[in-house]
């Protein structure tokens, strides 16, 4: 079985009051992994980089243009049917009105409230992570 390598952003906006959220998509349920909801990002092409393929994919999938991103971790996953190499760029600056261009739904969660949503077991390392980090994020 081949690795999926994935480029994600965990895409970060900080309000006025200094509390961080964080732009979550919830996978179509025709996807593997579907009704969960994901950190944005896809699959990086054959002769793409990282941040060529991070840049592409969010502004495919959620109409953000990055301006800067910096690597935050990477999680090698293999749920029995799928193996996959997840690369997570943290995405503090960045312009466009985010929307769900492929139909699915996005949302900005507070990152104290991540644990609400359900995200495949691969994402779950990367949340534990943000919740560690917090404040520090920015």
């Amino acid at each position: 079985m081949s690795r999926v390598e994935v480029a994600a952003g965990i895409i970060l906006k900080k309000d006025d009051s200094g509390e961080v959220s964080v732009l979550i998509a919830k996978r179509q349920s025709r996807q593997h992994q579907g009704g969960l909801w994901e950190f944005p990002g896809g699959k990086i092409e054959p002769g793409e980089t990282q941040q060529q393929a991070l840049s592409r994919e969010l502004e495919e999938e959620v109409n953000i243009v990055v301006q800067d991103a910096d690597f935050y971790q990477q999680v090698d996953f293999d749920y029995g049917d799928k193996r996959v190499s997840l690369l997570f760029h943290l995405v503090r600056r960045f312009c466009g009105n985010e929307a769900g261009r492929e139909g699915q739904q996005i949302v900005w969660a507070k990152l104290t409230e991540l644990y609400s949503y359900q995200f495949p077991a691969a994402n779950k390392i990367i949340v534990d992570r943000l919740l560690s980090d917090g404040s520090n994020l920015f």
